[in-house]
């Protein structure tokens, strides 16, 4: 059975995390990979032991992983789908709502840690090539290098697009339009991904 946007983002984490660690994540872990609840892991671990692409024992906390010939999109070698799952902010934040959607790519966007595509909403990234309308694919990881273009997660809930820098005890979302002014955040914010690659369809009037 096909996994949905998000149960497939839970199956790229126990994956990867096997790889990195060589043992299976609790779900704790895979929340806080995730930035999720640990409910909604499990509500998703649940769905996923239902549809038999996720083996776990009862008695053991490690003993999560995918099941016996379960292939992930960026394994098969071949074009995937990428899910579409919202609109992200690059003017002011704005809440992140899922709209379920398949974005067909070839490889030219595989990557290890899993992507999603979001649909661009304002032009406070513009000098970076990124306009109302754009679609960005986005990697799946929790931190960013300084100046990366990041889906970041504000303190209120709302989702935003800007270039990352880590300061002295604050971080600065800057973006890429002269005009409008940086986003400052105290301690750290989430980030759910960064961006690597943009799409754009040109169309005769």
């Amino acid at each position: 059975m096909i996994p949905t946007p998000k149960q497939l983002a839970v199956m790229t984490a126990i994956r990867n995390y096997r790889i990195r660690q060589g043992f299976s994540p609790t779900m704790q872990e895979l929340a806080d990979e995730l930035g999720v609840s640990k409910v909604t892991v499990f509500e998703h671990v649940q769905a996923l032991s239902a549809k038999k692409l996720v083996q776990r024992s009862a008695h053991r906390a490690r003993s999560l992983t995918l099941s016996p010939g379960v292939k992930l999109p960026d394994e098969t070698g071949r074009s995937a789908s990428l899910p579409l799952v919202g609109s992200i902010a690059a003017g002011r934040p704005i809440e992140a709502v899922e709209i379920p959607d398949q974005i067909r790519l070839d490889e030219l966007f595989a990557t290890s840690r899993g992507a999603y595509v979001l649909r661009v909403r304002g032009d406070s990234m513009i000098e970076a090539h990124i306009a109302d309308g754009d679609m960005v694919v986005v990697e799946q990881r929790p931190t960013a290098h300084a100046g990366e273009i990041v889906v970041a997660l504000l303190p209120d809930g709302t989702a935003t697009l800007k270039r990352f820098f880590k300061e002295k005890d604050r971080v600065r979302l800057e973006p890429a339009n002269s005009s409008l002014q940086p986003i400052y955040v105290q301690g750290d914010v989430k980030i759910q991904g960064v961006v690597i690659g943009v799409l754009r369809s040109y169309t005769a009037a």
